[in-house]
C-alpha cells in the first residue's frame, strides 16, 4: 500500500511539478474502502498512519501542501494546518474529525499537525482520491484527469487529478503553455 501509494505520488508530480510552495493537493482517503471493506463501516487508524507516512514524507520532496479531506459526516470539510489557512485568508470551522465523522484518516493527521484547523473551501492544484470520497468540490475548476498505471491503494480504487488555468477567448486568442 506505501509502495504504490509513493509510486503513484512520484508519478503524478515527476509529470505534472508543482511550481512553487504554494500548490495544494486535496486528499480523500477511505482506509475502510483501503482493507477491501465499504465506504465508512471499518474506520482503520492503522491504515490511516501508513498513508499518513508517505504523504508526510512527500512533503519533503515535492513543493506542495496537504489538505485532507473528512468525511459527508463533516460535510467533507478540509483538514490543514493553521498557518496554510491563515495564509490563504481563510475562515476557520469548528469541528474536531474523530472515526464516526471525519473518519480516520483525517482522525489521524488530526493527531499529527503542529496546530490542526478544518476549513470548508478551497480551490486545490491537485487531487487524490483513494476509495471514492468525491473530493471534486476542493479543485480548481478546469481538473484534468492523470491517468497512472497505480489504479489502487490497497483494495481500494484511486483516481488523480490536476488543474490547469481556464481557456478563456476564442479563435482570436493565443494560450501560453502551463506548466503542471
Amino acid at each position: 500500500m506505501k509502495d504504490q501509494l509513493q509510486h503513484l505520488l512520484t508519478e503524478l508530480f515527476d509529470q505534472h511539478p508543482p511550481d512553487d510552495d504554494h500548490n495544494l493537493l486535496v486528499i480523500g482517503c477511505s482506509t475502510s474502502e483501503i482493507i477491501g471493506k465499504t465506504i465508512g463501516t471499518a474506520s482503520s487508524l492503522d491504515t490511516a498512519e501508513q498513508i499518513y507516512t508517505v504523504l508526510a514524507a512527500l512533503q519533503k520532496d515535492f513543493p506542495v501542501r496537504i489538505a485532507v479531506q473528512c468525511c459527508e459526516h463533516l460535510n467533507r470539510v478540509l483538514l490543514l494546518e493553521d498557518s496554510l489557512r491563515r495564509s490563504l485568508n481563510l475562515p476557520a470551522v469548528n469541528a474536531v474529525p474523530h472515526l464516526h465523522a471525519g473518519g480516520a484518516f483525517a482522525t489521524y493527521t488530526y493527531s499529527r499537525l503542529k496546530k490542526p484547523c478544518l476549513i470548508e473551501h478551497i480551490q486545490a492544484q491537485y487531487g487524490i482520491d483513494i476509495g471514492e470520497t468525491f473530493i471534486g468540490m476542493h479543485l480548481q475548476d478546469v481538473v484534468v484527469p492523470f491517468k497512472t498505471d497505480i489504479k489502487y491503494i490497497g483494495e481500494a480504487r484511486v483516481k488523480c487529478c490536476f488543474s490547469r488555468d481556464k481557456y478563456i477567448g476564442g479563435e482570436r486568442a493565443h494560450y501560453r503553455t502551463c506548466q503542471r
